[in-house]
């Protein structure tokens, strides 16, 4: 009677279910804020950096955009020009 790896790997989910979880309020008490619940950045940014930033992620999100969708688009054509020959 071999149950497999499906016995095994119930027993080492049952051990890591019992473990005692940290919560998430008492890890954000480990960190220290630099000024009470203000964000802290140690590098600072003019706008025009900014906007330079956001700009080149823009392009970069819609060249990528267009480099999965211009395939899919061919593929999907080819299909549909294959299953008009096929049909008639």
């Amino acid at each position: 009677m071999s149950f497999g790896g499906a016995v095994s790997a119930m027993v080492t989910s049952l051990k890591n279910n019992k473990r005692e979880r940290v919560s998430a309020l008492k890890k954000l008490e480990k960190y220290d804020f630099k000024e009470k619940g203000e964000l802290y950045f140690k590098n600072n940014a003019t706008e025009n950096e900014l906007k330079k930033i956001r700009e080149n992620t823009k392009k970069e999100a819609n060249r990528e955009m267009l480099s999965k969708a211009i395939p899919l688009i061919i593929f999907c054509l080819a299909i549909l020009l294959a299953i008009g020959f096929v049909k008639f």
